[in-house]
């Protein structure tokens, strides 16, 4: 079970001062969506908006295909993309489209229960602090075997995890992500990230 809320305004503001494309995903009934406060922050910016797409299933890869090769000339004309979603539909999004800058339009928050189990190829870990817009929709959390949020810990090797030599670096997939978008300066300038586990142990 997990809880989206929206992100904090301020915050969302900071994206809307490109143009940009939505993703609004409804499919998880299971999941607390605030669906209203959406459509009216949505609504509300129609200006800042080149176009919005209503999925259900985001995180399903070949739904979210369909619906960006359907809407390629709105995508196209954006700055970047907003995904309205659990952490798993934001990181769909920015590894179909790896040219645009995606910014995550909600936070994700653990509630205790059965969880289900997943083939997906991304995971979230409901940590109420979604920093995908930093790391250019990879989770630092989830594709890092140590979860660091600030960087590499220096032990990768051919571009490959320590912990697991099969695996990807989950920060050099960041950086690379963000240099092909010429973002990488996002890492120099960000604020250090310190995790609230108190959100995780207590969900919300």
């Amino acid at each position: 079970m997990l809880i989206t809320k929206l992100k904090n305004l301020k915050e969302l503001e900071t994206y809307f001062e490109k143009k940009l494309y939505v993703f609004k995903c409804f499919g998880c009934k299971e999941i607390y969506f605030p669906e209203e406060e959406i459509k009216k922050f949505i609504n509300e910016r129609q200006d800042g908006i080149t176009g919005i797409a209503e999925i259900d299933y985001l995180c399903n890869k070949d739904f979210a295909k369909a619906y960006i090769k359907k809407n390629t000339n709105e995508i196209a004309v954006s700055e970047g993309i907003i995904v309205f979603s659990c952490g798993v539909g934001v990181q769909v999004v920015a590894g179909l489209l790896e040219e645009k800058i995606v910014f995550p339009g909600c936070d994700t928050f653990y509630l205790n229960g059965f969880q289900g189990l997943t083939v997906l190829d991304c995971d979230c870990n409901q940590c109420g602090e979604c920093y995908l817009n930093y790391t250019g929709g990879i989770c630092p959390i989830t594709s890092c075997a140590k979860s660091l949020l600030n960087g590499p810990c220096g032990g990768a090797k051919n571009k490959k995890c320590e912990v697991d030599p099969e695996t990807d670096c989950g920060w050099i997939l960041i950086y690379e992500r963000l240099r092909k978008i010429g973002k990488e300066s996002i890492l120099k300038n960000k604020k250090t990230f310190i995790r609230d586990f108190e959100k995780i142990i207590k969900g919300i």
